[in-house]
């Protein structure tokens, strides 16, 4: 009632006499899950609730516990192959195809209780209890041909052989298989004493064994030998059919049995390995997947994900025990609910709809297993006004398995459509969704005074207007200076007046980006608006070293005798790096004509000071004025300002 598993690479080591494998798993194992390198058979204890999983990467027998968590190890077991349990569950049989025995490994301490050599050159390989006795496979070395042996556990292991007393006996098959190799076995437990053989040579695949012996006597006897009157798959699988004279070979086909001989009974959807359940279950690797086939029926009725190597159900079968590869080798996972139907289910909704306009959501509930007349589903709205779900109305599936509501939402947004069936006696729950995209109405939001060139200090009050909104009513103004040293700041939140205006005021240090920002509500998308402020900056010239100040016309001049220097102090709103322009011009001709502009770094303290060189000559008028210029005066955070102009007139 096992599936035997064993590897390209393990397989064409045993047909060419290779004793010792070594396969290097994929990564590291875990500590807590029982993971293998390479799979030598799965058998499971229903009484101790333990599996038994050989791994032929560490010649060694992991003990995991229905969790798939290991509970104990036993190492030593030199090219581990197959595994077997005794009767009465005491006992684990382990074949030894590297060192050519048969190990006995009790079941509550993984203790080696005995070791029986087995005189072959390939093997022994697979291994079943039955009638009181382990029996195995191995190639004969007479003839290459596989062959059939026994160990019987009441005798003493220290016997001699030719005393007739040893626990060990070759040449047990009691016809020539003509197969190379050794062959699968399988028992039931339902058919006591009943041993079931299958093989096909590697070299010559029209070459087949399959039979069913009875073993429950002093020596095996033929119940139904296949004569070769129908051609047979490859067979490299055969397990015993519970309740029928029967054996299912590769998963696939049946073959029933009676008068000695065996004929075709039907088969199941193409598949690699099975193992059977005491009930007649049928858990059969295809591909990647593991489905699970009640008798004689062609579909599944659960199917599993996942490349799987070897499988045992059981004994109450309640779950399927499956080593499944994973990059870190093969992990031994419990399949459970075997006899729960996964329905498909599927929802379909438009993609974007209108919000307030009803659409139609559609899908469809079927499964392998029929459902239930009049199958409900609970379907349930989620969106930003309900978060957590709200319910509606539950929905009957049609006959055909087709469904069909409608529905109105309101939420702008994503809105998710949940439909689910809550399962049954023979089905699993299942749920599906679709989302549906949902645009949220518009608002109108402004923010006045963008683009108004402001003096240095100025507190200016800027208002934004918010348009009809669903509930949220809040704004919040943000006040970003330009330049990367000042922070974006909140100035103000808090919800619009009846007019729908809010206001905020900004002291007008530098250019300022205000913005207005309103984040939505379940119906109403969020927005914002932005107006760039400018400001000057503040700038101030003190003339000093001047005689007098008087009129010149109606212009006042600061007066300078010709030989005396000017000494100009600009004072500027500091930013760290800035410099001041200093234009000169010079009045000849009765125009104004420039005599050179020239930039000053300003101190910390926002002054600069130059001294203008004395022409040496009376009767020139001068003028002279400091100015920031916005991108060349070392920054860009405040607009381009002129600071007035200075007049000097010098006389002798």
């Amino acid at each position: 009632m096992r599936t035997h598993s064993i590897s390209t690479a393990t397989a064409l080591a045993v047909l060419f006499s290779s004793t010792v494998l070594s396969v290097v798993a994929a990564g590291p194992a875990s500590a807590a899950t029982a993971t293998v390198g390479s799979p030598a058979g799965i058998v499971v204890d229903g009484v101790g609730q333990r599996v038994f999983v050989g791994d032929d990467t560490k010649d060694r027998v992991i003990a995991a516990d229905y969790n798939g968590k290991v509970l104990d190890s036993v190492s030593g077991i030199e090219g581990i192959f197959d595994l077997a349990l005794s009767d009465d569950r005491t006992t684990l049989y382990a074949t030894a195809r590297g060192s050519h025995e048969i190990v006995a490994i009790d079941t509550a301490t993984l203790d080696i209780k005995a070791r029986y050599p087995v005189a072959t050159g390939v093997g022994p390989l697979y291994v079943e209890f039955a009638g009181g006795k382990a029996w195995f496979t191995y190639e004969d070395p007479a003839d290459g041909h596989g062959d059939l042996g026994s160990i019987d556990p009441a005798a003493d292991p220290a016997a001699d052989p030719a005393g007739g007393t040893a626990p060990t006996t070759l040449g047990q098959l009691p016809r020539d298989s003509g197969v190379g190799g050794g062959a699968f076995l399988d028992t039931d437990p339902s058919s006591p004493g009943l041993l079931a053989i299958g093989a096909t040579d590697f070299h010559d695949t029209a070459k087949d064994l399959m039979a069913v012996l009875d073993v429950s006597g002093a020596t095996p006897q033929v119940a139904a030998w296949h004569d070769g009157g129908y051609s047979l798959r490859y067979v490299s699988d055969i397990d015993l059919v519970p309740g029928t004279p029967q054996v299912l070979v590769d998963g696939t086909d049946r073959h029933g049995y009676a008068d000695g001989t065996f004929t075709a009974a039907g088969a199941y959807p193409g598949g690699e390995r099975a193992d059977i359940a005491p009930n007649g279950l049928i858990a059969q690797i295809s591909g990647a997947n593991v489905a699970v086939f009640r008798p004689g029926q062609s579909r599944p009725i659960r199917t599993y994900a996942g490349y799987t190597s070897a499988l045992a159900w059981a004994p109450d079968a309640s779950r399927i025990f499956a080593l499944v590869s994973s990059p870190g080798g093969y992990v031994l996972k419990a399949l459970t609910d075997p006899t729960l139907n996964v329905p498909s289910l599927t929802v379909n909704a438009p993609s974007t709809a209108t919000r307030g306009k009803p659409i139609t959501v559609t899908g469809r509930l079927s499964a392998t297993v029929p459902l239930p007349s009049g199958a409900r589903l609970q379907v349930t709205r989620t969106d930003l006004e309900s978060p957590q779900g709200k319910a509606l109305p539950a929905v009957t599936v049609r006959a055909d398995g087709s469904y069909t509501f409608t529905d109105t939402p309101q939420a702008g947004g994503t809105v998710t459509y949940r439909a689910a069936y809550a399962g049954d006696a023979a089905h699993m729950p299942v749920s599906a969704s679709a989302r549906v995209t949902v645009p949220h109405a518009t608002p109108t939001l402004t923010l006045n005074k963008n683009g108004g060139v402001h003096d240095y200090g100025t507190d200016v009050s800027f208002t934004a207007r918010l348009g009809p909104t669903y509930k949220n009513r809040t704004v919040e103004i943000w006040a970003n200076p330009f330049g990367g040293d000042k922070p974006n700041r909140l100035l103000k939140t808090g919800k619009v007046n009846s007019s729908g205006n809010i206001s905020a005021t900004v002291d007008m240090t530098r250019d300022t980006d205000v913005t207005a920002v309103f984040k939505g509500d379940t119906r109403t998308a969020p927005r914002t608006a932005k107006s760039t402020a400018y400001a000057r900056v503040k700038v101030s010239t003190a003339v000093s070293k001047h005689y007098k100040k008087a009129k010149l016309g109606s212009t006042s001049y600061h007066w300078f005798h010709r030989n005396t220097d000017p000494l100009l102090t600009t004072t500027m709103s500091y930013v760290k790096g800035r410099k001041q322009r200093l234009d000169l011009q010079v009045h000849a001709g009765g125009k104004w004509h420039s005599a050179g502009s020239e930039y000053f770094r300003l101190g910390t303290n926002g002054k600069s000071a130059v001294r203008l060189e004395a022409p040496g000559t009376s009767g020139i008028k001068a003028r002279m004025r400091s100015v920031y210029v916005n991108g060349s005066s070392g920054d860009s955070v405040n607009s381009t300002t002129y600071g007035p102009w200075k007049y000097l007139y010098f006389t002798r």
